[in-house]
């Protein structure tokens, strides 16, 4: 596959801490961020089971660079996903993480769907520009297997 084909590919990005560290996530949090950027953004909280925290998740819609993205946050275990992705709104999506979200002293760690069904550990996101994560990610596509 050529590597323009690679960049349009669509699957789910996973975004963690690393082992042992957190971001301090809460949906308050992140819903502030949110509403922060634009008032008018879809939210909404599933309580699950066990009360608000234990099982529960926050669904949420995100507009980067005119592209409007489906997210989900968890808090346990504790981590935001971005579902039917391409690498370069993935890596939008890693910058926004990184500038409004996740703490300066902690890194971002990804998988994609297609990671995790092919046993790929979770691998840190580059601090870097938004074309060297896409490429990142891009390696990380071609590093599953699925591109056959």
């Amino acid at each position: 596959m050529e590597p323009e084909e690679i960049e349009q590919l669509c699957t789910m990005y996973v975004f963690s801490p690393p082992p042992g560290k957190s971001w301090g996530l809460t949906y308050e949090s992140l819903e502030a961020k949110l509403l922060e950027r634009n008032p008018e953004e879809f939210i909404r909280l599933d309580d699950g089971f066990g009360g608000p925290v234990a099982g529960s998740s926050m669904h949420f819609g995100i507009t980067l660079d005119d592209e409007r993205l489906e997210a989900m946050a968890l808090l346990a275990p504790e981590g935001v996903s971005v579902q039917d992705c391409t690498t370069g709104s993935a890596a939008r999506f890693a910058l926004w993480l990184r500038a409004e979200v996740v703490p300066r002293d902690v890194a971002i760690m990804f998988n994609t769907e297609w990671g995790l069904e092919a046993e790929l550990p979770d691998a840190p996101v580059p601090d870097a520009t938004r074309p060297r994560i896409a490429t990142a990610f891009m390696e990380h596509l071609v590093e599953t297997g699925e591109l056959d």
